[in-house]
């Protein structure tokens, strides 16, 4: 919209400007109009809660000025662009109230983000005394009421005042813009800020806001940089949804898995070891050796895997012939310099070559395909120091790998086998609500980062969107996600902060045959290429041990815990009896202990409870006599005198179905029984 012919059209008939609204209806002015003044009137009760517009499609400020005819979406705090601008704003008023205490300080960068806003400054660290502090001269910011005020300076300019105002990384910024640029500033008060916007009006609307946090940031994310001082904060037009989202945050935090994975004593982290090289201390290894045990036997057992078990490293000649050599060094651990070595090894990012050469060990016909070769692989990958992050981003990990070597015929059926065994596999877990699917796709503009040709890649991207499809999967479809050989489904899931990553993986390969000389004998005698597929069925397991710490904040199904009874006897009398329990409990599979110390029942159960175990046995006098247990469980709490033959035959049902039982009852601690 906008053309000069409909320009022409509105003034022959002594309307300069006309927008059309979301709703069909349009607006027609005389004369050029700020969106503020055509939200009042519309409506004066939009104009007093609108936060930003929609103009032409693009997020501009209220203030403006419209000329000509335009499409025009005036948005509230309710849109995704109104939270934005509201909480960009509360992000300056953030910062003025730093430099107003702080004037030494610094500024950064201060964007909008998901759920509020962050700022870094060059100034001291912030403990939580000195953020109450912060907060309450934004307050007193908000009250002055100030209008943000937009303008614009050539680069020269812009660049002078910032170096005036003593701003350095603003002036770095600017230099990194082109020397013609128009550059925007907004000012509230004495406070002026380099951003493109858009803002609220002022800072009147500002209602209910809370700091959250402070922590370290690189300048630009970049380890080599300085170290910033990073200030977390949201911000509300209501305090009944700050206060429910403090509640929130108050939950994330209780799941966090790199919090709670360490009181659980799953897993630990030491500085002299690495960042990123995580230690599974024994609760959580026993978990990882069920799931992995479980996975193997799924695979081999009931899916027609067989087992490999591959080197840790490799010559560089193996990944230069799969192309990860030239397309993915920079994610590898190298071991030594081709210009002064004889050989040059690398720790493997992935186990698909080396399976390769097991199939390549014998000659295959067409009637021993498909191969489906799985291996529990250790990998390595050297991630950025910024981008890891307890178990979920590390550089050494352990992954449910598998390669299928089928033929061209056998490929969408083993594809859709892969996907339903990924799918299994999420839906014993509870997990399969809380996943999306997206079709990685490579990236045309950028051919050089990919082996093969675009033919190949679009009828391979087709084949999986038409798979998808069938299967009734909704996707999303994401340019330039695939592997530099092929292109894949990607199942993703969210951590507790929101932050998205693949959890299981099943890729298109037609290319990787070619590569290595892999080929089988056709029912003619002829020699044919093969596709593959790789995939995971679980993926990493130190990624899906802190998802499923954050999905039951550690109250996990009772097949999974490291510990699934603690027996507590009510006295050292029946301690004897409580290790017969135990015994019967150990013959049947049963992961259980018992605690024997010299302590009141009351606070053995606080304890067990605290360590999240699915069930306790207290034993005393009668539960002896009788051969009986008095059973706690997290399910039910209190339920009550059973047999322990009873007991011993529901637990081990509830194991071996994998069973995810519901809470039904928030039991509170008790003196339990006093015998």
């Amino acid at each position: 919209m906008g053309s000069n012919s409909d320009d022409l059209n509105l003034e022959r008939n002594g309307i300069n400007m006309k927008v059309l609204l979301k709703d069909g209806s349009s607006k027609e002015y005389a004369e050029p109009m700020a969106i503020i003044d055509i939200a009042k009137d519309i409506s004066e009760g939009l104009a007093r809660v609108a936060c930003v517009a929609e103009l032409d499609g693009e997020a501009v400020d209220l203030r403006t000025v419209v000329d000509g005819e335009h499409e025009l979406n005036i948005l509230t705090f309710d849109s995704e662009e109104g939270k934005a601008a509201y909480r960009h704003t509360a992000s300056h008023v953030l910062a003025q109230a730093i430099k107003r205490l702080y004037p030494e300080a610094k500024c950064a960068i201060g964007p909008s983000i998901a759920d509020g806003f962050y700022y870094d400054f060059d100034m001291e660290s912030l403990d939580r005394e000195a953020l109450d502090k912060i907060e309450k001269e934004m307050k007193k910011i908000v009250k002055e009421g100030a209008e943000l005020e937009r303008f614009t300076l050539p680069r020269q300019e812009a660049i002078e005042l910032m170096k005036k105002r003593e701003e350095p990384y603003k002036v770095e910024l600017i230099e990194d813009l082109p020397e013609d640029a128009q550059i925007s500033f907004y000012q509230q008060g004495e406070y002026i800020d380099l951003c493109a916007g858009p803002h609220l009006m002022s800072t009147k609307p500002l209602k209910a806001m809370k700091l959250i946090s402070s922590s370290g940031a690189y300048w630009r994310g970049n380890e080599k940089n300085k170290m910033l001082t990073r200030v977390y904060g949201t911000a509300f037009t209501k305090k009944a949804d700050l206060d429910a989202h403090m509640e929130h945050l108050a939950d994330i935090k209780k799941r966090d898995h790199n919090k709670l994975g360490r009181e659980m004593e799953l897993f630990t982290t030491v500085d002299v070891i690495g960042q990123g090289l995580p230690l599974i201390m024994p609760n959580g290894a026993k978990m990882i050796m069920k799931l992995q045990r479980w996975i193997e036997d799924l695979e081999d057992k009931e899916w027609g895997y067989i087992r490999t078990k591959t080197p840790l490293m490799a010559k560089s000649d193996l990944y230069k012939i799969s192309g990860h050599w030239d397309h993915y060094t920079d994610g590898m651990f190298v071991l030594g310099d081709e210009e002064k070595d004889k050989e040059v090894f690398a720790l493997r990012p992935m186990t698909c070559p080396f399976q390769y050469y097991v199939f390549k060990a014998s000659q295959k016909s067409y009637r021993d395909l498909p191969c489906r070769y799985g291996e529990t692989s250790t990998l390595f990958r050297n991630e950025e120091s910024g981008e890891m992050h307890g178990l979920t981003r590390v550089r050494q990990f352990t992954i449910s790998e598998g390669h299928l070597v089928v033929r061209p015929d056998q490929m969408v059926e083993e594809f859709k086998g892969c996907i339903a065994l990924a799918q299994y596999c999420l839906q014993t877990l509870g997990l399969e609500e809380d996943v999306t699917y997206h079709l990685s796709k490579w990236d045309p503009e950028n051919k050089e980062k990919y082996i093969g040709e675009a033919e190949v890649w679009e009828e391979t991207e087709q084949h999986i969107r038409n798979i998808l499809m069938e299967l009734n999967i909704p996707f999303t479809e994401d340019v330039g996600e695939a592997a530099f050989y092929g292109p894949k489904v990607d199942i993703n899931a969210k951590n507790v902060y929101g932050k998205e990553d693949t959890m299981i993986t099943v890729q298109w390969d037609a290319l990787l045959a070619e590569q290595f000389d892999m080929y089988y004998i056709d029912e003619n005698g002829e020699k044919v290429r093969p596709y593959i597929i790789h995939r995971t069925s679980l993926g990493c397991y130190e990624r899906t041990l802190a998802w499923l710490i954050e999905k039951y904040a550690g109250l996990f199904p009772t097949w999974l815990c490291p510990e699934q009874v603690r027996v507590l006897p009510i006295s050292e009398k029946y301690s004897e009896y409580a290790e017969r329990v135990k015994a019967e409990l150990d013959k049947n599979g049963v992961d259980a202990t018992v605690d024997n110390r010299s302590e009141k029942i009351g606070f053995k159960i606080r304890e067990a409870r605290l360590k999240k175990i699915p069930y306790m046995l207290i034993v005393g006098q009668k539960e002896q006599e009788e051969n009986l247990v008095s059973l706690r469980s997290r399910y039910k709490g209190d339920e009550g005198q059973v047999a322990l033959s009873d007991f011993i035959q529901d637990i081990v049902e509830e194991i071996q179905t994998k069973e995810i039982r519901k809470i039904e009852v928030e039991e509170q601690p008790s003196e339990g029984k006093k015998g």
